[in-house]
Formats: structure tokens, C-alpha cells, sequence
């Protein structure tokens, strides 16, 4: 259960730092010199090879380790970034992200696409990964060995080193490893496939006279150079079935030393054991943290030698890297303890429950609000009101913790216009405003693919090529712009490009040649530009891998209506298009207008009322039949919603009005009741009911009495399009 839970975490940290890393590339192909963006990079692919190596991910740490190594390099400037390495590494990330899937499923087999890609990927990286010098040459010398330092004692105080980039390793083998199954040389050998064994210098000392020798005992001690992309632990590794027997010291090259204390400076760790920070920093290794913590506790208490002195003494580290981690040590101690535990991971399951929870207690709530008036008892009634503002506060709060800011979906768009404008040969760039504004989880989850849709005609249909573009006056480079802000409690999102714009007579003359629109009464530009949402229009002459064959805009406008918006359009021809999504605050609890519409109860969403009044005679200007109303000296339409839903009420004409504002046009609606505002739970009408005219979903009031929720839009679309004047 432990390792089932540690493999969950695993799972959504790495995919927060594959998304990092991805955002990180991106970002570089604008700003190939930028330091911190390459520390990113390296350091999120760092953390997910360490993380996959504790839970035994095997093929996500090799690969991972791989990319890492590449990283390294740039970090030192021994590569530069171009757009190739970019585009290498934005397909290693992506089979990263597949490894670690498949890879929390331990039985599971790699499938052969994957397993090609990743040699594929291997292929690309290599010539990234070959250092430009020969640092030791891989058959050294005879004599060059007789240079290799000799320890008579296991342990030496600073052991030089063979090379700047040379591991060293000093391994004493146990008396008694040969009885125990192990053949020192076999360790050896296995060593050299993490890296080249530059020189190797076998050590004498222990070795008795003839007549003395046991033949099943070990007296050999090997001093080795060796040089490999590993790390420390990776390298330890190897001797992990001798390690309790032998002492086996390993000590890193010196151009290792600022590595370490780079990423201890890049640490953001919370805990402050000196200890701690060295392992996580890659500098020793648990097993080397353990040992020097019992040698300090063999100390008597008043001579107990400091950690750090310890680690230094032993040759297991550097002098720079522990004042590195102390320095560290120091700085996260000044975090104060109200600085820790700001945020918690919370199942999402856990959090939707308790929405629907929240959402039974509003209904709760109303019916002993409704009771209370009924009995009209003074006590009952302050206790249902106290109740009704902390069940508000709870229904606030509640629905807050769903809210999630819209930075993370907009940012999946990134690499979604750098892939398809690569393949169209366009240079586009995605920029992103309102990144914080927050939207609730599960409406983020459905406007991905309405979004997606969008953007991708954006890229296809809206920025020309370069050599279009320039000849038209205008930068080679084509901006896509995804922008989101609050109006009149409501989200817009805006897509935003500055391509060629809608062609009013082109989708006149598509339209004219499909049959969907009168010869003789051609429309408003407006209408015509509505037209890209009905099924199978499309203004692409040509059908492509991206567009052509008319479907995604209607599925766009069908899945943001189901979410009780709409999309409006503006465009310049030849300059920019537009396109504006509107969206309710949430899709669960909502504040709405409660009407009466011969004898049942309805809810108008309160976002979209502007005012409700009874007409008198000062107030009433009615243009005879033709269904006008003059509203602060501006003639709109008004709609009898009893003629709408009781074919027999088409006579009658209310004086109860309520202006609803809709995609920017405002319409009356003349209702038989107006009884104020209530709070409601959506509740969806299930599959039987879900083509319903008129009505977006259902609510429970608080006596069990069940309402209908008005769709605003969809009736406006519906008297429109049958023509009633009402």
C-alpha cells in the first residue's frame, strides 16, 4: 500500500514537472541564453530520475538520466541551445511522460512503438552527450597506472584524484566476500559498463606469505580512476551485495565540486539537517549519511565531532560542498514555521463530494428558510437567516477550493502552436494574459477541447505564412493571443489572432453554393460570420490533416451552450479575428431569479438579469403585435415565456418583466410571477430529457418542489428561428 501510494505521488509531481519542463523549452526557443530557464530544466528532469529511482521505476531514471546529462552540459555552456536540441528534447519529454505511465504498471511491457522511440531518441541524443575532449584516454599507459595513488589504509584523509573529471574509488574488499559468493573482479567488471575505467592499480598490502594464504579469503584492495556520467548513488549501487562487508569509499571528481553546490543552492527543500541537504544534492549517498552519523554517536557527548568535519575527514566530500550546505542550512532555517503547510494535496473525488454535500445542504437550507416563513415563527425565522448566511459562507468557500487559476490550460497551448506552425512552415507566437483568473476545476476540464479547436484554426486558417504576411505590410511572426478576465459575473475567454481575418463575401458565396441561406436576402456580416459553427462549413478549399472538412466549430459552439455560454465573433477582414467565449462563474451552485410561468416555477441565472419591474401604464410601450418593448429608450424584443412552453397562452400578455442580457443583445421576457432571488443546485435532466427545448438543467427547492432552469440562449435561438412574435 505504502509503494501503491508513493507511485500516486509520484505520478502527479512528475506530470507538474514534465509540464514545467515543457513550458521551460518553450519559453528558451525565445530566450536561448536564459540561465534560469535551463536551471528549470535541470532541475525538474533531476527530481523526476531521482524520485523514479526510489519506487523502482528503472526505465524512466535511465532515460531520465540521459536527458539530465544533456542538460548538465548546457548548464556549463558545453552545448548551446537551437532549435533542434529544443525539438529533441520536447520529444524526449513526451516520452518521459509515456515511460512514467506505463512504468507505475510494473508488469506491464513496453510496447514495441515506444521502445523504438525510445532508441530512436537515444540515436538523437548521443551527439549531445559526446564531450568535446578526450579527458582520459580509455587504455591508459603502464606508466600513467604507476601514478594512480596506493592507500595502505582503507581510509585516507583527502585522497588525491587521477583526473578533474575522474571518479576515484578505493574498494577493500572483505576477508571473506570469496566464501560468501562474490568475486571482487566481477564487481569490477560490471563497474565498466557504467563508464570507462581509466586506470586501475591492485593493492598488495594485506597479502601474507605463502604458506599463511587461505585460499578462499580475499587480501586485494583495488584504487580505481573512473569516469562516468552516473551519479554517486548510481555507482554505489554496483557493490550493494558487498557493502556490508567491505569498505568501499568513492569519491567524486573535482569538477564535480560546483555541480553539488549548484543544486544545493537550487534546493527547496523545508527541513534543515545538514545531512539532508547533501544527499538530496547527490553529494554522498544514504548509506555514507549513516555511517558518519554513528561514528558521531560513538563520541562521547562533550568531543562529538561535527557532521560536516566528519564527511570531510572520511575523503567522502568536499570541503566547498559542505560550507555550500551549510550556507543553505542557514538560509532555510530563517523560514518561519508559518511559512510551512500553506497547501495540501486534496483528491479531487474528495473535493466533488464535498460540493455535492454543499449543494444538499443549500436545499436543506431553503426548505427550513421556507418553513420558517410559512409558521411565521420570529425565532425560527432569525435561525434560519443566521443559518442561511453561514451556509452561504460554506457554499462560497467550498466553491472557491474548486476555482483553479486558467494558466495551466492555456499554457498546454504552447507546444500546441509550436508543433503545428513548425508543420505548416509559419513562425506564430502563443501569447497568454490573464493566466491568473480563476475558473472551477471541472469547466477547465470541459473547454480544453472547444479551446483546442479554436487555436488550431487560428494557426491554420487565421496567420498567413511569412512571405504572405510580409508582403502585406505586416511582421513575418504571427501573434495568437488567449486572454481571460471577469465581466459582469461571468468569464470570458478570448482568442485573439492577427491573421487575415473572416472573408464576409467568401462565406456568402459557400454558403449560397450549400444551400443554407435565402439568394435574395443576404445577411448581416455578423450572421454570416456565425455561420463557421453550423456543421460542416468549412471556408478551407483544401481538406488537411488540421482542417477542411467542417467539423470542430459546431462541436466548439454545442459544448459551450451545454455549459450555459456562448461564443460571439468580431473580426477585421485582412487584419484580426476574435472569438470570445462567455462562461458562468461555475456549473454546480448557482444564484438565479425564480419566476412563475402558468402555475410552475422557473430560474432564470442571475448574470444574466439586468432588471425585473411590473409594466404600469407610464412604463408599458408595447408596438402593437409585433412583440417590442421600449426599454430605456431602446426598442428590444420581448418574448412570452407562456406562450413558449403552453402552446395555449399565446393570447395572454403578462406585465411582470424581467431584461435578460444575452451575447450582447438584451431581451424582455414576460412572465406570470416574480418571486425573487434563491440559490440552486443544477441538477442534470439525464439522457431522456438532455434535447429539451428552453431548458439547461433542474433544481430541488427547499419544500421538494422541483424548477426548471431557463436557457436563456436557447430559447432567444429557438423564437428566432421559428419565427414567433411574441
Amino acid at each position: 500500500m505504502e509503494m501503491e501510494s508513493a507511485r500516486k505521488t509520484f505520478l502527479t509531481e512528475a506530470a507538474e514537472l514534465l509540464e514545467e519542463m515543457e513550458g521551460a523549452l518553450l519559453s528558451l526557443e525565445g530566450s536561448v541564453d536564459n540561465k534560469e530557464l535551463i536551471n528549470v530544466l535541470f532541475r525538474s528532469a533531476h527530481t523526476i530520475k531521482g524520485s523514479a529511482g526510489l519506487i523502482g521505476l528503472d526505465r524512466v531514471m535511465h532515460f531520465t538520466h540521459k536527458v539530465e546529462n544533456v542538460l548538465e552540459r548546457l548548464r556549463q555552456n558545453e552545448l548551446y541551445v537551437s532549435d533542434e536540441l529544443i525539438g529533441i528534447m520536447l520529444k524526449c519529454k513526451d516520452h518521459i511522460a509515456a515511460l512514467v505511465q506505463l512504468s507505475c504498471n510494473a508488469d506491464e511491457e513496453l510496447p514495441v512503438d515506444m521502445l523504438t522511440e525510445g532508441e530512436l531518441l537515444h540515436d538523437r541524443l548521443a551527439p549531445y552527450l559526446e564531450t568535446a575532449i578526450n579527458i582520459a584516454p580509455a587504455n591508459p599507459a603502464p606508466e600513467e597506472c604507476s601514478k594512480a595513488p596506493c592507500y595502505p589504509e582503507p581510509v585516507q584523509d583527502t585522497p588525491p584524484s587521477t583526473g578533474a573529471s575522474n571518479w576515484h574509488l578505493s574498494l577493500r574488499f572483505g576477508k571473506d566476500v570469496l566464501r560468501d559468493g562474490m568475486d571482487p573482479l566481477s564487481f569490477i567488471n560490471y563497474l565498466s559498463r557504467y563508464g570507462d575505467i581509466t586506470c586501475l592499480t591492485t593493492l598488495y598490502n594485506n597479502l601474507p606469505d605463502a604458506e599463511e594464504m587461505d585460499p578462499e579469503s580475499c587480501y586485494l584492495s583495488f584504487e580505481v580512476s573512473f569516469h562516468s556520467d552516473f551519479s554517486k548513488q548510481e555507482i554505489e549501487d554496483v557493490f550493494e551485495f558487498v557493502r556490508e562487508s567491505s569498505v568501499i569509499r568513492i569519491i567524486p571528481p573535482h569538477s564535480a565540486v560546483q555541480t553539488y553546490v549548484s543544486l544545493i543552492d537550487e534546493l527547496k527543500e523545508d527541513k534543515w539537517k545538514l545531512g539532508d541537504i547533501l544527499v538530496k544534492s547527490g553529494a554522498i549517498t544514504q548509506r555514507e549519511l549513516d555511517e558518519a552519523l554513528k561514528k558521531q554517536q560513538i563520541q562521547p557527548s562533550d568531543e562529538k565531532p561535527y557532521l560536516g568535519d566528519i564527511l570531510i575527514k572520511e575523503g567522502i566530500v568536499k570541503r566547498e560542498v559542505v560550507e555550500a550546505a551549510l550556507d543553505k542550512q542557514g538560509k532555510l532555517r530563517g523560514k518561519t514555521s508559518a511559512e510551512e503547510g500553506k497547501t495540501i494535496r486534496v483528491d479531487a473525488v474528495k473535493l466533488d463530494s464535498l460540493i455535492n454535500l454543499v449543494g444538499e445542504l443549500v436545499i436543506a437550507s431553503g426548505g427550513i428558510r421556507q418553513h420558517a416563513q410559512t409558521v411565521k415563527d420570529g425565532t425560527l425565522s432569525k435561525s434560519s437567516m443566521l443559518m442561511s448566511r453561514l451556509v452561504n459562507d460554506i457554499r462560497d468557500i467550498a466553491m472557491k477550493m474548486r476555482m483553479v487559476p486558467i494558466a495551466a490550460t492555456f499554457n498546454r497551448f504552447q507546444r500546441l502552436v509550436h508543433d503545428t506552425s513548425k508543420d505548416l512552415g509559419k513562425n506564430i507566437e502563443l501569447a497568454i494574459k490573464g493566466g491568473e483568473t480563476e475558473l472551477d476545476r471541472t469547466m477547465i476540464e470541459k473547454i480544453t477541447d472547444p479551446l483546442t479547436h479554436i487555436v488550431r484554426n487560428s494557426v491554420d486558417h487565421g496567420i498567413e505564412s511569412p512571405d504572405v504576411r510580409e508582403a502585406a505590410g505586416k511582421p513575418p511572426k504571427g501573434t495568437i493571443t488567449l486572454d481571460a478576465y471577469h465581466d459582469s459575473g461571468s468569464i470570458i475567454i478570448a482568442v485573439t489572432d492577427d491573421g487575415r481575418g473572416l472573408n464576409a463575401e467568401k462565406i456568402w458565396q459557400k454558403a449560397l453554393r450549400r444551400g443554407m441561406v435565402d439568394p435574395d436576402k443576404r445577411p448581416h456580416d455578423r450572421e454570416l460570420y456565425n455561420l463557421i459553427f453550423e456543421p460542416g462549413f468549412s471556408t478551407n478549399e483544401e481538406v488537411t490533416n488540421l482542417s477542411g472538412r467542417g467539423v470542430g466549430m459546431d462541436v466548439v459552439r454545442r459544448n459551450i451552450e451545454m455549459m450555459r455560454g456562448f461564443v460571439q465573433i468580431n473580426t477585421v477582414e485582412g487584419k484580426s479575428t476574435q472569438i470570445l467565449i462567455h462562461l458562468p462563474l461555475t456549473l454546480s451552485i448557482i444564484d438565479g431569479f425564480m419566476v412563475g410561468i402558468s402555475g410552475a416555477f422557473y430560474i432564470i441565472p442571475l448574470d444574466m438579469v439586468v432588471k425585473c419591474f411590473i409594466l404600469n401604464e407610464e412604463t408599458q410601450r408595447l408596438a402593437g403585435d409585433r412583440g417590442y418593448f421600449d426599454f430605456r429608450g431602446k426598442i428590444i424584443p420581448y418574448i412570452n415565456l407562456s406562450s413558449v412552453f403552453n402552446g395555449n397562452g399565446g393570447g395572454r400578455h403578462s406585465d411582470n418583466m424581467v431584461v435578460v442580457q444575452y451575447a450582447g443583445q438584451s431581451v424582455a421576457f414576460a412572465v406570470d410571477r416574480l418571486y425573487g432571488d434563491v440559490q440552486v443546485v443544477i441538477k442534470s435532466l439525464g439522457k431522456m430529457y438532455k434535447d429539451l427545448q428552453g431548458i439547461s438543467g433542474a433544481t430541488i427547492l427547499g419544500d421538494g418542489t422541483v424548477a426548471m432552469i431557463l436557457d436563456v440562449p436557447g430559447i432567444i435561438k429557438t423564437v428566432q428561428t421559428s419565427g414567433k412574435k411574441e
